[in-house]
């Protein structure tokens, strides 16, 4: 879609008075009076509503953009505001105090986390394009060279404004104004159709391809085509009038060509409207400031290929048919003389199936089974799933973490998104250990989490101090392997009780560090999250981190177990480079080494510059060892609900990678490679898709 009108002034009938609070650009919580005039829609095609305003004691003019609560509601009008929100932002952080900030529309303030959210905007600059019927020789060449600076300014990050036309491109006899920023797309994702004809190409129309910043080129040329003609141009071809304007031929023929592929890119025709601006819109387009700590990030990785993997599994050496009891470290077997089922009051029964002689319902009821074990006697009584037992050594996956992170509704979503399929792209099905369990935990956490309410502290720790699993799946790889995964979920709190719940992470495979950004990050536009949920900043790191670490066994240099570090509640960091750009990643498969290298580096750089080494000692410590960004709701509660429900982003990746380092998922040069990087004396590293550039440097 294309927004066709833009407010100029503010409307005085039907204005009214209200209070708004807002987030600044740079980060601040902030109360003003406002006064707004009459809302109409910026694009009947699209939800957002807009309305002029007078805005404080000094009754700045603003633009207040906003979706009213119905439209709210639904995910992708949310996300349309977002992208908004997040390029007008992300443009504010590198531009404003550059002349370059002129050519976009200037943030004020924003909330997005409200039932109804906004944006608000200075004052237009300018009238829409459309609105000038034919523009002179002298204004076009000023014209162009704006607008595709505009392009060249987004290109640099990665982005396309797919909304380039006459209602979005502001002149104002001087200079242009891009709007539209809703549109923007990233580079190299699919093309999805938006726009009208003849300004958005052809290969957007059609919704073909990958997105290219030659997509905008040509919606530029067809905007002024149409100011220099009066009227638009064809929609699939170059106009056949264009020899006889010369501003149009001799820059922007090729900007006409039906394919991407054969159209200039912006800094092309930038270079030929005004020769040497390429240069300075880089100098302008200047790194986030994690280039160095993501520097020290490989230098970690070279001292982890350094360190030679060790001879065998971590873990202790069983017998075939044994497994470790997850709860007494004691080896163990299948016993069906203690064999045990639940009764109505959940209470455990005796279970006798030598009465039971057909194979298929002796399988079935062994499934909903559990076995007392009793390798240690002085241990308090407890109980195994039969499943666990019979399917070779089983996985232990246990997420770490203080009990303000986040980690049950993380874990929440992961199973949640493992029953929706999403395991199948990368040649793994799933089965419930326990199906009655699996059941249970499903109409307890994932429903509800689901349907919007704000979930409850997971009880990692039964009443005898010991740690227990919250769920456990049976998990077959592509090549008919099955392995029993079971999911720890304990809090720090739960880790100082006794030292008994410490003791299962002598057998632990696999650990899950999940950071809250409001513990780590000192940034301002976290002060009001921290307010509401009465933390402060620790730049000590999570006193949980360590203390796992320093219980988990240790052969060598660095921890064996796998694990996987998570900037979790990243909608909270949505606008803040590099996370938004990961956030937005959509799920690949196969695994690509390339990225897991690529987001590990871009979280290690933001942890390291703002939060400090100390959140990042779990990835010192561990050999094996990415670290992600995830949203388990992807938005912030209001009164116990999420307002526009809990919609996970990213909440599945950190558990593939934690699959692939134990080899249940294939990846291109091995758990190794995905895991500490690839050796540069190994021969040519497997190659990124997409925005992953072919020397490991991310986009952003």
């Amino acid at each position: 879609m294309t927004s066709t009108s833009h407010p100029h002034r503010v409307e005085q009938a039907g204005a009214h008075r209200a209070m708004v609070a807002f987030n600044t650009p740079a980060g601040r919580r902030h109360t003003a009076p406002i006064r707004f005039g009459r809302e109409s829609r910026r694009d009947p095609q699209l939800p957002q509503r807009v309305r002029n305003g007078l805005l404080g004691d000094e009754e700045q003019q603003v633009v207040q953009v906003r979706l009213a609560a119905s439209e709210a509601a639904n995910p992708a009008a949310r996300a349309l505001l977002d992208t908004e929100a997040g390029t007008a932002l992300r443009l504010h952080q590198l531009l404003e105090d550059t002349d370059y900030a002129a050519l976009f529309p200037r943030v004020v303030g924003h909330e997005l986390d409200a039932a109804e959210p906004f944006l608000l905007y200075a004052a237009p600059r300018g009238t829409a394009a459309l609105r000038t019927h034919v523009m002179s020789a002298t204004d076009q060449r000023t014209f162009a060279r704006d607008l595709v600076l505009a392009l060249c300014l987004l290109d640099a990050q990665g982005l396309v404004p797919r909304g380039v036309s006459p209602g979005t491109v502001l002149w104002d006899g001087t200079s242009v104004q891009l709007w539209g920023l809703e549109g923007v797309a990233r580079v190299g994702r699919p093309r999805t159709r938006w726009g009208r004809a003849p300004y958005c190409s052809p290969e957007q129309r059609r919704g073909e391809g990958l997105v290219d910043a030659r997509d905008a080129v040509w919606s530029a040329a067809q905007v002024l085509y149409q100011l220099v003609t009066g009227r638009p141009g064809p929609s699939d071809r170059a106009p056949a009038d264009l020899g006889e304007h010369r501003v149009l031929a001799e820059t922007l023929r090729g900007a006409f060509a039906p394919l991407a592929a054969d159209r200039p890119s912006p800094t092309d025709l930038l270079d030929l409207l005004a020769p040497g601006a390429a240069g300075r819109v880089a100098l302008a387009s200047a790194t986030d400031g994690h280039e160095p700590h993501r520097s020290a990030f490989d230098h970690a990785l070279r001292l982890k290929r350094q360190s030679p993997p060790p001879d065998r599994p971590p873990g202790p050496e069983l017998a075939g048919g044994e497994v470790l009891c997850p709860y007494c470290l004691e080896a163990i077997r299948l016993d069906l003389s203690a064999l045990y089922d639940t009764d109505s009051r959940m209470q455990y029964q005796k279970l006798d199936i030598s009465g039971i002689t057909s194979p298929v319902r002796r399988q079935d009821v062994m499934r909903g089974a559990v076995q007392k074990c009793g390798a240690d006697p002085d241990f308090p009584p407890h109980y195994i799933p039969v499943p666990y037992l019979t399917y070779g050594r089983p996985l232990t996956v246990a997420m770490v973490g203080q009990s303000s992170t986040g980690k049950s509704h993380l874990l929440t979503q992961m199973i949640a998104e493992i029953t929706d399929g999403g395991l199948e792209p990368y040649g793994l099905s799933w089965q419930s250990v326990n199906p009655a369990q699996h059941a249970r935990f499903v109409r307890e956490r994932v429903q509800p989490l689901r349907n919007g309410k704000v979930l409850g502290h997971t009880e990692g720790i039964g009443l005898d101090g010991f740690a227990r699993f919250v769920e456990s799946l049976l998990i077959t790889d592509a090549h008919g392997r099955t392995r029993p995964v079971a999911f720890f979920d304990l809090g720090g709190e739960d880790l100082v009780r006794t030292d008994a719940a410490l003791r299962f992470l002598l057998g632990v495979d696999a650990v899950v560090f999940v950071v809250d950004p409001a513990l780590a990050l000192p940034l301002p536009h976290l002060d009001h999250a921290r307010e509401r949920w009465g933390l402060e900043v620790n730049r000590d790191g999570d006193q949980a981190f360590a203390t796992v670490l320093d219980r988990l066994p240790k052969s060598g240099p660095y921890l064996d177990v796998a694990g996987a570090v998570v900037l979790a509640k990243a909608d909270l960091l949505r606008f803040q480079p590099p996370v938004g750009r990961w956030l937005d990643e959509v799920p690949r498969a196969p695994l690509d080494p390339a990225l897991a290298y690529a987001e590990s580096r871009d979280v290690y750089g933001l942890l390291r510059q703002h939060a400090g080494q100390a959140w990042l000692r779990p990835f010192d410590a561990i050999r094996r060892c990415t670290l992600h960004v995830a949203s388990a709701t992807g938005g912030q509660e209001a009164g116990g609900r999420y307002p526009a429900g809990a919609s996970p982003r990213r909440v599945l990746e950190p558990l593939l990678s934690l699959l692939a380092m134990h080899g249940l998922i294939d990846v291109p040069g091995g758990a190794d490679a995905h895991a500490v990087g690839w050796a540069r004396d190994a021969g040519p590293a497997p190659r990124g898709r997409g925005p992953v550039r072919p020397d490991g440097e991310d986009r952003l």
